[in-house]
């Protein structure tokens, strides 16, 4: 390839291609899940806190959830807090659902919950 043009397209191409195999690299497969809650009138702070503290505990209670954050720096709307986990797959979401580490954690979380909204987020 003596002609520049070929050159510059070939390396274009070569650029190209790895932007886009990158960008598909980053893409996790992951599930995030997210919980935001509004508490009950008559829960305590204490209560709130071991519902909170329940979620961190999930991952050593789960082995399909890797991560999970409840610490909200900021709320809008009715809903005071949030909770994220961080499921390894969409199966392991799935067998979550009433998995013993579900309903241990429900007997602390559900007695103090008034409302929530859950969304399930992948690529």
């Amino acid at each position: 390839m003596k002609n520049p043009c070929q050159v510059l397209l070939v390396l274009s191409l070569f650029a190209l291609f790895a932007t886009f195999s990158s960008a598909s690299d980053s893409a996790p497969s992951s599930v995030i899940h997210v919980v935001t809650v509004s508490w009950k009138a008559d829960a305590t702070p204490e209560a709130i806190q071991a519902a909170l503290d329940g979620v961190k505990a999930l991952p050593a209670a789960y082995p399909g959830i890797s991560r999970v954050w409840v610490k909200t720096i900021k709320a809008q709307g009715e809903r005071t807090h949030a909770m994220v986990m961080e499921f390894t797959s969409e199966q392991a979401l799935k067998d979550y659902a009433k998995s013993d580490a579900q309903q241990a954690w429900y007997k602390v979380y559900l007695p103090v919950r008034e409302r929530s909204t859950t969304f399930d987020i992948t690529n």
